[in-house]
């Protein structure tokens, strides 16, 4: 394998991994409210969620959904009402940095979860899966999912440092009241336009 397939393996997992998205905007809002510790359940989650997913989409599952690709959208669907339901969680955050449990605070199986049920998270799967498969060896692929799984964790654990360095920047509870609403209605709009994208595009 030559060096400039590992770097693209590096690049895209990064431009991947790092640009926003319901998962980093819900690491961001965490780590704000409640502190790095407690987002890292959640960044755990998602980084280990997506991974199985890729896996299982480079391995096969990618021909079931091009088989019967109402199972896409239905996973579109869900995965639009969940990433409303994360929204709200954000949205219900006490306007003050935690640092004792709260049921409010998005968990490992959240992670998981928004992961498997993000459109994003398949297209990301699949396009990996078609540009680093080779066809007489799993080894590249096998690679792929290694790289992938240091940079996921690294980007969203930066995007987890930075949420706790803001808490310096959003100093009281209206600012960080008003950053809890701004992070929340930017996932319940992107969930509401995945909606309205699948019942009205092709």
């Amino acid at each position: 394998m030559s060096l400039a397939v590992i770097l693209s393996m590096f690049m895209f997992s990064l431009s991947m991994s790092i640009s926003p998205g319901p998962v980093n905007i819900t690491i961001l809002s965490t780590s704000l409210n409640h502190g790095f510790i407690k987002a890292f359940p959640f960044i755990s989650g998602a980084t280990i969620g997506f991974i199985l997913l890729l896996i299982c989409v480079g391995f096969g599952f990618s021909k079931i959904i091009n088989t019967y690709p109402i199972i896409f959208k239905s996973l579109e669907f869900l995965g639009s009402i969940f990433i409303i339901y994360i929204g709200y969680k954000i949205l219900s955050s006490k306007p003050k940095i935690e640092i004792h449990h709260n049921n409010s605070i998005p968990n490992f199986l959240d992670g998981f979860l928004l992961q498997w049920l993000n459109p994003k998270a398949w297209i990301a799967c699949a396009s990996g899966a078609a540009l680093f498969s080779a066809p007489n060896t799993n080894a590249p692929f096998i690679v792929f999912i290694c790289i992938y799984f240091l940079i996921c964790y690294l980007s969203l654990a930066l995007w987890g440092a930075l949420g706790e360095k803001l808490t310096m920047i959003l100093s009281n509870s209206k600012r960080i009241l008003l950053f809890n609403r701004l992070m929340g209605f930017s996932l319940i709009f992107i969930s509401i336009y995945m909606i309205f994208s699948i019942f009205t595009f092709k």
